[in-house]
Order: structure tokens, then sequence, then C-alpha cells
């Protein structure tokens, strides 16, 4: 065991806390028969990806890559999966066509066209916003679709196994239900022959060694149908557990909106024979009023809102800072969570191993923080655009030059970046609210001198290089 990996098991900071949890806990006898260590995140794409997509990818890859430096010699892989073959309930609100999809509704999202037509279905036109939404940050992962799963068999042993174990996976489910519910649940959802649409129909027969449910369809005819092959899909807190049986599923976190759904899943994977994955239960973020942030409210900030106005290592911090605890999510924040992240990246040079794997930057940059002088505060360009009043970057330089004479927009790309973000935060946060106010009494004679004095100034200054050019 190296120096490095002695120091960071001791490290309180939280990624290294789940990895240790993690190795000492479900992974203490080895990795087991599929030879790696497997983490997960899940997306339901009948939405766009968001901000709580980037948060739930960044902090497991942050417990993934504390986890290879206490375990290096353990292969490590992230799936990021997308339950697509999910029946779509409503239209989404942001979408064109919303005439043509409703027409589909009930359908696998990989079933029903792309509104916007540029992919084969919805579900693959989300699907690829997904990746282009988490390869844009680099990150590193393998994208698993559940249509792709269901239908080319990989699912089919798991799918077997629920069959066989049905009376106990039922009954872990049913005393969360309703009577009238419970009278017509089933953890099978099949997908009608005729219309493609997912069922929510009651079984009325089972054959485990055919591997066959029975419905009953609404004209009365008995339909018999293999629950492999993606002719059946179970409903999403047994397709959760399944999904983490099949996988052998090490780690996956979710939002505290999920804790009886974690609990629940965990007590149906343990009936089909597997130890359910360990768990990070983290916090949801709320809005500038203390309310919960909702897509459908929009009273949230996009991904796309936060890289307007600062670099994506500030939204990584933001997302790294105490993950279990409800956080504000909204505009004033940006400035507070850029200066932090400076003064982590600036102090990260000078601080001992042990410091270093407490600093955040460590976990934002995967041990490998960029060496940048932080010479001035995002506040101090806040107050410079403000005072420049100036949406040209070229005037905050020509003041940034006077304070460090050597930094330049080539030699220094983050603050240069920084000016940038300063003026666009400026123009739609600071300029909209600013006021003036008239000069008092005693004021006015101070400023018709300082007036007086520019004026002079400027025109002795003129003359003078009138007089050069010979005019």
């Amino acid at each position: 065991m190296s120096d490095a990996t002695t120091i960071a098991r001791e490290s309180k900071a939280w990624p290294f806390a789940e990895a240790r949890t993690l190795l000492d806990g479900r992974l203490k006898n080895g990795l087991g028969d599929k030879g790696y260590v497997l983490f997960e995140t899940g997306y339901g794409p009948s939405g766009l990806p968001h901000i709580g997509t980037f948060a739930e990818v960044v902090r497991t890859t942050m417990v993934r890559n504390a986890f290879q430096l206490l375990a290096p010699d353990m292969p490590t892989r992230l799936f990021a999966f997308s339950d697509d073959m999910d029946g779509l309930r409503k239209v989404p609100d942001n979408v064109p066509n919303k005439e043509m999809v409703e027409k589909h509704l009930g359908k696998p999202l990989t079933k029903i066209p792309d509104p916007f037509g540029t992919h084969e279905s919805f579900g693959h036109h989300n699907n690829d916003r997904l990746k282009g939404f988490l390869d844009s940050f680099g990150f590193d992962y393998e994208f698993k679709s559940s249509t792709e799963s269901y239908t080319s068999g990989e699912f089919d042993a798991a799918l077997l196994r629920v069959l066989q174990e049905y009376d106990k996976v039922i009954n872990v489910i049913l005393p969360t239900l309703g009577p009238e519910r419970r009278a017509t649940y089933s953890p099978f959802l099949p997908i009608c022959p005729k219309t493609g649409v997912v069922l929510q129909v009651p079984v009325i027969e089972r054959n485990v060694d055919a591997g066959t449910i029975v419905y009953e369809n609404e004209d009365g005819s008995k339909v018999e149908v293999p629950v492999t092959g993606g002719h059946c899909k179970l409903q999403w807190k047994c397709d959760w557990a399944m999904r983490w049986y099949a996988f052998d599923v090490d780690y996956e976190m979710s939002g505290k909106d999920l804790i009886d759904s974690v609990r629940l899943s965990g007590n149906i994977c343990r009936k089909l024979g597997s130890q359910p994955p360990q768990n990070l239960t983290y916090e949801l973020f709320l809005d500038d009023q203390g309310q919960k942030i909702s897509k459908s409210k929009g009273n949230g900030l996009s991904v796309e809102e936060w890289l307007t106005y600062a670099p994506v290592e500030s939204l990584a911090l933001f997302m790294y800072q105490k993950p279990s605890a409800a956080k504000r999510l909204y505009f004033d924040t940006i400035p507070k969570s850029v200066d932090e992240y400076l003064s982590h990246l600036k102090a990260f040079p000078g601080q001992e191993p042990k410091e270093q794997f407490t600093n955040p930057t460590w976990h934002i940059h995967n041990g490998e923080p960029p060496a940048e002088e932080g010479r001035l505060s995002f506040g101090i360009l806040l107050n410079l655009a403000s005072v420049c009043n100036s949406d040209d970057p070229a005037a905050l330089w020509h003041y940034i030059s006077r304070y460090a004479p050597e930094a330049s927009p080539e030699n220094d790309p983050l603050l240069n970046k920084l000016v940038s973000y300063a003026i666009a935060y400026f123009k739609d946060f600071v300029l909209p609210h600013k006021t003036y106010r008239l000069p008092t009494d005693a004021e006015r004679p101070a400023l018709e001198a300082l007036k007086a004095g520019l004026r002079s100034r400027w025109t002795r200054g003129h003359c003078r290089r009138l007089a050069v050019l010979g005019l």
C-alpha cells in the first residue's frame, strides 16, 4: 500500500468515507465473479438532462475516483442507465409536435416518434442528449439502455428469477399499496403485441417452467407472453431491484425523495438472492425561497444557466459540498462558489497530502488540480465590471494589468474566462438593478470641481498632442 493510499484511508472527505465503506463492507471479500466494481447512475429520459443529472454523475465519479486510489488493483466501471423502456404517461411541456406524441402515450419511449424529427424515437433523441451532456464534461461512463438490455436478453436470467420468486417479490410490495391497487398489482408489465403500449393489467396465470405469464385482455381474451426478450418490463421499483441483481451493482446514490424506494428495492434484491448496492442519500436542491426545485415549476437553475456565468469547476464544487445537506441553488450562490473554488485551488500546492485529500479540488480534478495563480477573486472582477460599466473585456484588463502586470489573457486563461463571466453576470444581475441618486447640496460643489479638473487635464493633454503633430 502506497503512502498516499495510507493517508487517503484516514481522510474525512466524504468521497473517501464512501469508498472506505464500500471497500470494507460490500467488497470485503473481493471483487466476486464479475471482476470489477460497478458504479451506477440512473436517468429518466422522458425529460432532458438537468442539473440533478450532473449532480448525481459528478458525485458518483468523485466516489469512484476516491475508490480507485484506495484500491488501485480493483477495476471500476460506471454505468449511466437510461430507463427508456418506460411507458410515457404525459407529454412533456418542452417538446414540439405535442399532438403527435400524445397519440403514442403509454408506449415505451423508444417506440414513440421523435417530436424533434432528428432521431429514430423520442427515447433515442433524449438518450443522445444525455450522452452529449455527459461527454461535454468529460465523464468516464458506459451508456446502458433499458430497451437494449430487455430486448437483447441481457435481463432474461434476472427476469426469470423474478418470475421464480414472484410470491416473495410481490409480498414485499403489496403492504405498501392501497387495497384497490393491491388487488390488481403485478410486477410484470406486458407490452401489448397489437398496440405496443405498456400494460398495467393483473397477471392471472404464471408458468415458471415456460417463463411466461398470462393476462386478461380488455375483450376478455387471455394472452400469454414470455417475461423475457422485451415482451414485458417491470414496475419501476421492482425494475430497479432487478437491475441491481442483473448487473450486480456495487454503488448507486439517490435523492432523499427515494429513501422508501431504495429500502423496498433493496428488500426485493435480497429476495432475488443478491445484496443491494451501497447507497448514499443526497438532499434535494432548494430555490432562493427555500422551496424544492421543480422542473415543472421552473424555479430552478439549469446547468446551462450556471455555465453562462461561471466555470464548470465552480458547479462541481457546489455539488461536492455537503451532499447530505439541503442547499439553495440560485444565481446569488454563483460568485461565492467561484471564489471558494479559487481559494481551494490556490491553497492546494502548499498543503500536506492529508490536507490535499480534503481539498475539494482534489476530487474535482481527480487528484491533479491545475496550477493557477488566482491573482484576482471573482468578487473583485464583479466590482471592477460594475465600476467600468462596460461589456468590453479590454476595459477590465486595462485595470487588471495595473494590479498584476504579469497577467494577460494569453498566459492566464482562467482569469481571462473569469473576466467574461464577470461581465455576463454584471450585465444580467447587477446592471438591471443599478440605480443612481442625485448628489446632495454638500456633494454637488465637489463633483463640479472634479468635473472641471478632469476637463482641464484632458484639454491640456489634447493641446500637447496637437502641438506634437504640428497642428
